[in-house]
């Protein structure tokens, strides 16, 4: 007899791969020592590659022929002056300073902070500003996911476009090189962030180095290019340059993309660590390297054709190059990164079906791997590459994305500001429109390109948003039907003391996503199997909206009577849960259950669609059905032994 439970009778399940009682999910809040040395190295590999990276081509794009701007000193002061600022107000400020803050227990990116607003959002009953702060949250993550697939793409092929500096006879091995290079580092993915940040940390920490070494050699040279810093040469620039000098802020930006997976990468290594590379390292290393790329300009106009290579004595221009690559290669790691940790909080949240969740650390349980998300990843980045085959042609497609999170992440850390931590209207809205000038003059700007290629990003967030929301209502409308369909649990329980059913020795274990009454699962078992097990445990495991619950409230256990009991499991939503490891903590406090006497049985429901019923549109309903069906099993992902699992099916019209 089959019956099946959605793959929501278990709720959104938690995930990690080592037992959650015995293990702290995050980085150690204030490491010191080496482990802050190591943990920092690590974020310099994972988290900095991509803005790292930027220097290969932000001011080259700034000075190309279609903007129209002439290689003159009051430019290049200007340029240099609004990079330093987007430096100082976007990543230093914003993100560094404040973001950062903004952690839910340890974790961070779009989702986290969403959870973090909606637990003050539910106390305050406001319906229609949650539903605008869920939805805003979404379209953030989504976004995210677009420039997730553009980023590796741009970073590679910028990378390996300096084989055309060697020689332009070496141009056609541009794209085939670019796609070996992202398959192979898709491929090395499985081998984790640890492993992977071991190998990138020192190769970026000897790229930062470089780089900042060949900006002060030409610093040394014209070292009145360090006034660049003053922002009035912003300003004049504007002023001179109107519309011109706005449309400029699309390349620009390309200073600060990887700044918002700065933030979702906060759980992968903690906020010290994060900081501590920036303000040590990157930064400065940033600054005297595009100090140094206006200095050079400042000698010769010509050199903005590439001002970056260019900076290279010859003889260095072979291992620059390889350098470059090698770091344009580990830029894509960030974005990467982001995307496992924005998927694994979506399946907790409620927005994903379940995937397969990998720890690959025994230390940081924020460090995962998921090959569903990497899989799509990689073929989508590979399709990129082969559809726009050069930045030049990507460019257009680059930034929109990552603008308009960035636009996104201040509006939710100004109603956090206000909602949770009380700050008075003055410091939210003065502090939200410093951010949001900058953010929305950086999409604005991106958005003039939406024709010549910004639509990709958006589409591909389009098609994710999309999912998430599909499987987000499918989802709901399923439990809804389960818990119409289940009866109260006084009721079921007079039943069982009134007919007295026969009982079977052993456990029987029933998996619901109600932690209320009798599930639907149960109902089937004893009206077409006509017994019941001498024990019967109601298992619920529910995600909560906070990254991390404390193993003393996780499991709560309630005696009903009649050989009854409720097990309710809670779990943040960056835990794991396992069913067997639940048992053995539930029976520590009282509840009968013999891991080799327990029969595990769970729902499967075959769902139909109905036309009359409207609550979701026909096309959603398939498109739920099909994510329903790929989903990962509930016996896998909860680790419960396969041969100890009775699956009853139910038909459910919806």
């Amino acid at each position: 007899m089959l019956i099946e439970i959605p793959q929501k009778l278990t709720p959104p399940k938690p995930d990690l791969t080592l037992p959650p009682q015995h293990a702290d999910p995050h980085p150690q809040a204030d490491p010191t020592g080496s482990r802050l040395r190591g943990l920092t190295l690590l974020a310099l590999g994972v988290v900095y590659g991509d803005i790292g990276t930027s220097p290969l081509y932000a001011i080259r794009e700034c000075f190309k022929p279609e903007h129209g701007l002439t290689v003159t000193p009051a430019n290049v002061y200007g340029i240099l002056s609004l990079i330093v600022w987007a430096l100082i107000i976007v990543v230093s400020i914003k993100y560094i300073v404040f973001i950062l803050r903004a952690d839910n227990r340890g974790e961070g990116g779009e989702l986290a902070l969403l959870a973090l607003i909606l637990q003050q959002q539910r106390r305050d009953g406001d319906s229609r500003r949650r539903a605008i702060i869920i939805v805003l949250g979404l379209i953030g993550a989504a976004l995210l996911y677009g420039d997730g697939l553009i980023t590796p793409a741009m970073s590679v092929l910028g990378a390996t476009e300096g084989l055309k500096v060697i020689t332009p006879r070496f141009g056609v091995f541009v794209v085939p090189a670019t796609l070996i290079i992202l398959f192979a580092l898709f491929l090395v993915q499985k081998k984790g962030t640890a492993k992977v940040g071991r190998v990138f940390g020192p190769v970026m920490a000897f790229w930062f180095v470089t780089i900042a070494a060949l900006g002060i050699k030409e610093i040394i040279g014209a070292p009145e290019i360090v006034l660049a810093i003053n922002p009035l040469h912003g300003l004049r620039f504007f002023a001179s340059h109107g519309f011109a000098g706005f449309v400029i802020l699309g390349a620009v930006v390309l200073v600060v993309t990887g700044a918002e997976a700065l933030y979702a990468d906060m759980g992968h290594f903690g906020r010290k660590p994060i900081r501590l590379a920036w303000f040590g390292l990157v930064l400065p290393a940033l600054l005297l390297n595009y100090f140094g790329q206006g200095a050079l300009l400042l000698r010769d106009a010509t050199a903005a054709e590439n001002p970056f290579f260019l900076l290279a004595p010859r003889v260095l221009l072979y291992p620059l190059i390889a350098l470059a690559t090698l770091a344009a290669i580990i830029a894509s790691q960030a974005l990467i990164s982001g995307a496992f940790s924005i998927t694994k909080q979506c399946v907790q949240l409620g927005y994903s079906p379940r995937v397969t969740i990998v720890q690959t650390s025994t230390t940081e349980h924020g460090q995962i791997y998921i090959p569903e998300v990497n899989k799509a990843l990689m073929i989508g980045c590979l399709l990129i590459v082969i559809g726009f085959r050069s930045t030049t042609n990507l460019g257009a497609a680059y930034g929109i994305a990552v603008t308009g999170s960035m636009a996104i992440t201040t509006i939710l850390f100004a109603t956090l500001a206000r909602t949770r931590w009380n700050w008075s209207w003055a410091r939210v809205l003065g502090l939200a429109a410093l951010f949001l000038i900058v953010d929305l003059s950086f999409f604005g700007a991106n958005a003039l390109k939406i024709i010549a290629g910004g639509w990709v990003p958006i589409a591909i967030a389009a098609v994710i948003l999309t999912l998430m929301t599909t499987w987000h209502r499918g989802r709901g409308i399923v439990q809804e039907l389960l818990a119409k369909g289940s009866l109260p649990i006084e009721l079921f329980l007079e039943d069982v003391a009134k007919n007295k059913p026969y009982r079977v020795p052993g456990t029987a274990v029933f998996l619901t996503s109600n932690p209320e009454g009798a599930p639907l699962v149960l109902l089937h078992h004893l009206k077409h199997n006509k017994v019941l097990h001498a024990h019967v445990i109601l298992l619920s495991v529910l995600s909560a909206k906070v990254p991390m619950i404390p193993p003393e409230e996780q499991i709560t256990v309630t005696d009903l009577g009649e050989g009854f009991s409720r097990v309710t499991a809670r779990y943040g939503f960056m835990e794991k849960a396992e069913v067997p490891s639940i048992l053995t903590r539930a029976r520590e406090m009282g509840v009968v259950s013999e891991l080799r006497d327990t029969t595990f049985y769970l729902g499967r429901e075959r769902l139909i669609i109905d036309d009359g019923k409207r609550a979701l549109a026909g096309w959603r309903k398939k498109l739920y059905i099909f994510m329903s069906r790929n989903s990962r099993t509930a016996t896998e992902y909860f680790e419960i032994p396969p041969n100890r699992v009775v699956e009853l099916g139910a038909q459910i019209e919806f």
